[in-house]
């Protein structure tokens, strides 16, 4: 069975309440659990608070244009909230807040409602949280992370995130996934857990492509959150816990982020927006352009014009700075934030 097929199985059974496709035997359950307890003893983990990152960002353009604050929302589990670090500069949140004050010129409002340690099960309360007031302009998804290491059945997991989608698409929000990383790349776990979570955890990422594309959301591989990226340099982009990204592993995911956020609210230049068939974008099936996006971070996938098609792009990623610092960026310090 080929893993677009996998992928649209799973998507289908999490539409219509079913179980979806089971990734392991029972022999194969048995030597995962028993290499999940040897993994914990050495990745550790991390129970610090994340710092709070909410508040307005990029107020000298709202003296300059005298235009109301964009709204972006944050939900999630660890990696949204930003656990790992210890500035809010740092988070995920603020620093594409930033960036999309930088490029609107205008002022961004952030409100970040993700909880460390969350699942799918509970994006409907953060929806809840997130719609109560004012609903965002456009809001930041990310999960599935937890979902695979606490093996919920990954139609369940699809089917608990599209119904937050469909919340917020229905109030008005544009939405953004960062599907489920890659964890597959994370340091001290071995085989056969390391290929069983890099398994799971892509088959999950492309699932979530496939609901959340066919509610009229953008998704954006996560990929390079744990991926090759971080298993090249694990000492710069993890965190102390081997675990959650540093400083500079969430700046990456952030900036990789960024040009689909802004896409989304119309402030991507428009030739960016057409497919560069020499960057390997074009119209694929859903399915096809879900499992390609699941294996390469950075990938957006967006709804194309027919249908069961799907937009591919590999859009070029606003570089990090020299220094290696989220806020080195001129750009990006004129968007500091005012809580």
């Amino acid at each position: 069975m080929s893993r677009a097929t996998v992928a649209r199985r799973i998507a289908t059974a999490a539409a219509f309440g079913g179980g979806g496709i089971s990734l392991l035997g029972g022999a194969a359950v048995g030597v995962l659990l028993t290499e999940v307890r040897l993994a914990k003893r050495v990745v550790g983990g991390s129970d610090d608070v994340p710092p709070r990152a909410d508040g307005r960002y990029g107020s000298a353009f709202g003296h300059r244009t005298g235009e109301s604050p964009l709204r972006l929302g944050f939900l999630g589990d660890s990696t949204a909230a930003g656990q790992g670090v210890h500035r809010a500069r740092e988070t995920p949140g603020a620093l594409l807040a930033s960036g999309l004050a930088a490029v609107a010129e205008r002022p961004v409002q952030l409100v970040n409602v993700a909880l460390p340690g969350a699942q799918s099960d509970d994006l409907a309360r953060q929806v809840s949280l997130l719609v109560g007031s004012a609903p965002p302009d456009v809001a930041v998804i990310m999960i599935g992370a937890n979902d695979v290491t606490r093996r919920m059945p990954l139609a369940t997991s699809v089917r608990l995130l599209s119904d937050a989608v469909r919340r917020l698409r229905a109030a008005g929000t544009q939405v953004v996934v960062g599907t489920c990383p890659d964890l597959g790349s994370v340091e001290p776990v071995y085989q056969p857990l390391r290929w069983l979570a890099r398994r799971a955890s892509r088959q999950l990422a492309a699932a979530q492509t496939i609901a959340v594309v066919e509610l009229g959301g953008r998704t954006v591989s996560l990929g390079d959150l744990l991926g090759p990226e971080f298993e090249a340099r694990p000492r710069e982009l993890f965190g102390p816990d081997n675990y959650h990204p540093s400083a500079e592993g969430y700046a990456t995911a952030a900036m990789a982020m960024l040009p689909t956020v802004c896409a989304t609210l119309g402030l991507w230049p428009e030739a960016d927006e057409h497919p560069d068939a020499r960057r390997g974008e074009g119209f694929l099936p859903v399915a096809q352009a879900a499992v390609e996006a699941a294996s390469e971070g950075g990938t957006e996938v967006a709804a194309g014009p027919r249908g069961r098609w799907a937009l591919l792009k590999r859009r070029r990623r606003r570089p990090l700075p020299d220094d290696h610092h989220p806020t080195a960026d001129p750009a990006l310090r004129s968007a500091s934030p005012t809580p």
